[in-house]
């Protein structure tokens, strides 16, 4: 389990165009499992409301009982773990459910699982934040 930060992206740019206080970009903190079998976060329907997001999308999703079920994406959040950020929408799952850090955000925000502790972790590779990989174009 970690914490994990969330904002609404539209009222950061609401914000920084003076349409809104910054006070006023909503905001929420919940403790989230991190699911190295799970591809993207997940999120309670309530959380998403809190916030304020826009769904965007419906899509199978394949749980890890192997069942599957449509969840709704909801677009576009501003997520923080450890320190680093990056955009990106989630998948609404029903109130109560615990949220999930899937492979997709790990990876962007360069975070590791100590298999020892079972730690999120900065990549020690890494330390002062994610490094990106891009190919020049020929």
């Amino acid at each position: 389990m970690t914490n994990l930060k969330l904002w609404n992206s539209a009222d950061i740019d609401n914000a920084a165009s003076g349409l809104i206080k910054p006070e006023d970009v909503r905001k929420q903190e919940v403790e989230a499992m991190v699911d190295t079998g799970a591809t993207t976060v997940v999120i309670p329907i309530d959380v998403c409301r809190r916030l304020g997001l826009r769904p965007f999308r419906t899509t199978q999703v394949e749980l890890a009982d192997g069942s599957l079920c449509e969840m709704t994406y909801f677009r576009s959040v501003w997520i923080e773990i450890l320190g680093r950020g990056m955009s990106c929408d989630v998948l609404a799952a029903p109130e109560g459910t615990t949220p999930l850090i899937g492979q997709i955000p790990l990876e962007g925000l360069d975070l590791v699982i100590d298999p020892r502790s079972r730690e999120v972790r900065p990549n020690p590779e890494h330390p002062d934040g994610p490094l990106y990989y891009a190919k020049r174009a020929a």
